[in-house]
């Protein structure tokens, strides 16, 4: 079953949004962990794309060591995240061809906007993307 709406916490969105805004011409990309369901830390990771302008691929040596500190800090994957520079936040078809982890969020951040930068969840499974509502906390 897929929760109708996301929790994540206020510093957390706010550091994922700097993160993109440090970088306003190259997707940047990484992983969120979760502990007990709750979003907790983020694990910026290169991208290692072709034409990183226009498409993320995490670097697969980043990858793994996020993922055993996640699993040694006894955190789980929560969310993928990435960055549209010139785009909204929606998955492209790429983004969709290439998810690989239906039980993860993924994390769309655009820059695409007059001044407000845009966040938005999806679960994307089977190349569907379904948006997840998310809901800042304290």
């Amino acid at each position: 079953m897929t929760p109708t709406e996301i929790q994540i916490p206020r510093k957390l969105a706010n550091q994922l949004l700097h993160l993109a805004q440090q970088s306003p011409k190259h997707e940047i990309c990484g992983l969120v962990s979760s502990k007990n369901g709750l979003a907790q830390h983020c694990y910026p990771i290169n991208n290692v794309a072709d034409l990183p302008q226009q498409h993320f691929l995490l670097d697969a040596s980043q990858q793994i060591a996020a993922m055993t500190k996640m699993r040694d800090l006894g955190q789980e994957l929560f969310a993928i995240y990435h960055s549209h520079p010139t785009a909204p936040a929606v998955p492209s078809s790429q983004d969709l061809a290439l998810s690989a982890y239906p039980a993860a969020l993924y994390l769309i951040i655009s820059l695409n906007t007059k001044g407000i930068l845009e966040m938005r969840g999806f679960r994307i499974n089977q190349e569907s993307a379904q948006e997840i509502p998310l809901i800042l906390i304290a």
